[in-house]
C-alpha cells in the first residue's frame, strides 16, 4: 500500500468512518447531556462574539468620525446635527446627552439669574458656575457608565463559558470513565478492547468543553481590550466637552457682564 493510499484511509476513517459519530451515539446519557450544554454555551458564545465584532467594529469607525469633526468645530448645535446618524459611536451618544443636560442646565441658569442672592451679584455668579459644571461633570459621568455598561454587555457570559465550560467537559469525563470501569466490572476483564472504547466517549466531553472556551475567552480578552479603548477615548472627549462648555460658560458670563 503506497504512502498516499494509506493517508487517504486514514483520513476517511478518522473523519467519515465509524470514530467520532460512534462516540457521540455510543456515549451515555450523563455524557450525551453534557455535550448538549456545552452546545448551547458553544452557540450562545457564538452568537456573541458576532454580535459585539460587528458593534464594536461600527463603534470604532463612528467615534473617528465623531472625533474627527468635533476637532474641526466646537459649534454644539452643529455637532448635535452631525452626530444624529453616529448612533453606535459612545463618545457621539456621550456627546448627546452631555450637551442636552448643558442645554438644560442653561435653561435653568438663565431663569435663576435673575433672582437677587444675599451674598451679592459676584458671589451669585461664582456659585452658579460651580453649581452649573458639577451638575454637567455627574451628567457625564453618568452617561459614560450607561455606555460602557452598553459595551460589556454580554460579556460576562463569555468570560463564564471560558471559566465554567472545561469543568463541565471534564466531569463529563469522569462520568464516561466510571462507566467505563463498572464495564469492566460486568464483564469481568479488562483488556484494551473494553477499556478504550468507554474512555475514548467520555474524553470527548473534554473536547468539547474546551472547543466551547477557548473561542469564548480569547474574544473576552479581546473585547475586553476594545472596551477599555473606547472608554479611554470617552473619558478624553468628555475633558473636552466640559472645558468648551466651561468656555462657553464664562464667554457668556463676561457678554453679560459687558451688556
Amino acid at each position: 500500500m503506497t504512502s498516499s493510499s494509506f493517508s487517504s484511509d486514514l483520513f476517511g476513517s478518522f473523519f467519515f468512518g465509524n470514530d467520532i459519530l460512534q462516540l457521540l451515539f455510543h456515549a451515555g446519557p450523563m455524557v450525551k447531556f453534557i455535550l448538549l450544554i456545552l452546545m448551547g454555551f458553544s452557540v450562545v458564545s457564538w452568537a456573541i462574539i458576532f454580535m459585539k465584532l460587528r458593534l464594536y467594529r461600527r463603534a470604532g469607525r463612528e467615534n473617528a468620525t465623531f472625533l474627527e469633526l468635533f476637532s474641526q468645530t466646537r459649534d454644539l448645535k452643529q455637532l448635535s446635527d452631525s452626530s444624529q446618524s453616529l448612533r453606535f459611536s459612545p463618545v457621539a451618544n456621550l456627546f448627546r446627552s452631555g450637551n442636552t443636560e448643558f442645554l438644560r442646565l442653561k435653561s435653568i441658569q438663565s431663569s435663576t439669574d435673575q433672582a437677587v442672592k444675599p451674598g451679592g451679584e459676584a458671589e451669585k455668579d461664582t456659585w452658579s458656575q460651580q453649581a452649573f459644571m458639577e451638575n454637567l461633570e455627574r451628567s457625564m459621568r453618568k452617561a459614560t457608565i450607561d455606555q460602557v455598561d452598553r459595551l460589556e454587555r454580554s460579556l460576562s457570559f463569555l468570560a463564564t463559558t471560558g471559566n465554567t465550560a472545561p469543568f463541565i467537559g471534564l466531569f463529563g469525563t469522569v462520568w464516561g470513565i466510571m462507566d467505563a470501569f463498572r464495564g469492566i466490572g460486568v464483564k469481568g476483564t479488562a483488556s484494551l478492547a473494553v477499556v478504550a472504547p468507554g474512555i475514548s466517549e467520555a474524553l470527548v466531553a473534554t473536547a468539547a468543553g474546551l472547543a466551547a472556551a477557548i473561542p469564548a475567552v480569547v474574544a473576552f480578552n479581546y473585547f475586553s481590550h476594545k472596551a477599555t479603548g473606547l472608554r479611554a477615548e470617552m473619558d478624553i472627549f468628555a475633558s473636552d466637552f466640559l472645558s468648551t462648555a466651561e468656555r462657553q460658560l464664562y464667554k457668556r458670563h463676561l457678554t453679560g457682564k459687558g451688556a
